[in-house]
């Protein structure tokens, strides 16, 4: 089977931590690289943002291809303004097939943006699609925290309109489905549930002492990480909030934050400054620290050193970060919010708290820190439920699907 795979917006390959890169950019890379192992050929075609790097790379093995489709300028751009280039996207990747001379058995689009092109290839090659929204318009609408985060009308009929060419739509948990439903009125019997995956040969439990060395933390040294995107969504200022209540409780712990641009040069966006200002304010500069982007490569040491990871978004489809902690044995302290309500398992796994709630979140952590059997237990079985997650299971059910969907 080939499949042309749709991620218009953001590239697979990309670094992670910037504004529009995170959990999908892992997931159509991980779910690529894992049904190639299946024998399934896959080009994952995605926007070209630099002209300087190649138009199609073998990074992702097993034959399958990165296609960098050039539509408008060759450069990073605003997504409000992506959706006027789509139409040179789909004639790009039209192109590229008819030059490489290939049939594909079926679409699987990623993003609604991913999902209207899909829409007009379908048209054109007679292909079945799969999709996954990945986030919703509506639920980002009800969690915007300013105007800048509020989502266009145009995004919310983009989604409607795919949610009616789509052949099939992947949710990652029953809460995603039930948003699907209530929200979009979608039809949900071509819905099904495949939850995303974690590569377990690469995030597993490391001794602590070994990650500590490996990231330059003392081993004495107490530790809490956040890994993501520095957005007013992800609720940072609220654990920035909870570290001054563990202080003024005498917990004094260290914060590192992976995601945006560090301390000491690299783009800044406008929530990062106002949390920079908020650590300075709280007196919390030596205990919080941003560290800016960093490699898949080294995050399993970070998780693996870290006392607990927090996820305190407003709102998560999945979770794609506390999956990865889990699996390297870290307890997760997570917003009771959408997909991390069925991921975290509340008292087993890590711990889930109220949304927006620095002292909820402070007494958790508090009880975590003095509690090191409970510490030890949680990323013992966090690990172990991570496992249910490995991407050769996951990938397996996309391709059993594929197979259905395609007869």
């Amino acid at each position: 089977m080939r499949v042309a795979m749709l991620s218009y917006h953001t590239c697979p390959i990309a670094a992670l931590g910037g504004k529009d890169t995170g959990g999908m950019n892992v997931y159509v890379r991980e779910l690529t690289r894992h049904l190639g192992q299946l024998n399934v050929q896959v080009d994952v075609f995605t926007r070209s943002q630099d002209e300087h790097v190649p138009h199609v790379l073998h990074d992702l093995g097993y034959g399958n291809r990165v296609v960098h489709v050039p539509a408008g300028p060759e450069v990073p751009l605003p997504k409000e303004t992506l959706a006027g280039y789509l139409p040179d996207f789909v004639r790009g990747i039209e192109e590229f097939a008819v030059s490489k001379g290939l049939h594909y058995d079926l679409i699987h689009s990623h993003y609604w943006m991913s999902g209207i092109a899909a829409g007009e290839l379908k048209k054109k090659w007679q292909a079945p699609v799969v999709h996954m929204f990945h986030t919703l318009g509506i639920m980002k609408q009800r969690v915007a925290r300013d105007a800048a985060e509020v989502e266009g009308e145009y995004r919310l009929l983009g989604e409607r309109r795919v949610l009616e060419l789509a052949d099939r739509v992947v949710a990652a948990t029953p809460a995603e489905l039930a948003q699907l439903q209530w929200l979009y009125q979608a039809n949900t019997s071509k819905v099904v549930i495949i939850p995303p995956g974690v590569d377990i040969s690469h995030f597993y439990p490391i001794p602590a002492d070994e990650a500590k060395e490996y990231i330059g933390v003392a081993p004495c040294e107490r530790v809490l990480l956040y890994v993501g995107r520095i957005e007013p969504l992800k609720g940072i200022d609220t654990l920035i909030q909870a570290i001054a209540i563990m202080r003024e409780q005498g917990v004094v712990v260290c914060l590192s934050l992976i995601g945006g641009g560090a301390d000491s040069g690299g783009p800044e966006n406008k929530e990062q400054i106002r949390l920079q200002e908020m650590r300075h304010q709280a007196g919390l500069t030596g205990m919080v620290a941003f560290l800016g982007k960093r490699g898949q490569d080294t995050l399993p040491y970070y998780y693996s050193a870290a006392e607990a990871v927090v996820v305190p978004s407003h709102y998560e489809s999945f979770g794609m970060v506390a999956l990865e902690a889990m699996a390297c044995g870290a307890p997760v302290v997570a917003s009771q919010v959408g997909g991390l309500a069925f991921l975290v398992k509340d008292g087993v796994t890590g711990f889930t708290v109220p949304v927006d709630d620095p002292q909820a979140l402070a007494d958790t952590l508090i009880r975590l820190f003095q509690d090191p059997e409970l510490r030890s237990r949680l990323g013992r079985q966090a690990a172990l439920a991570a496992r249910e997650y490995a991407w050769e299971n996951i990938a397996a059910r996309m391709r059993d699907l594929y197979n259905e969907v395609a007869r």
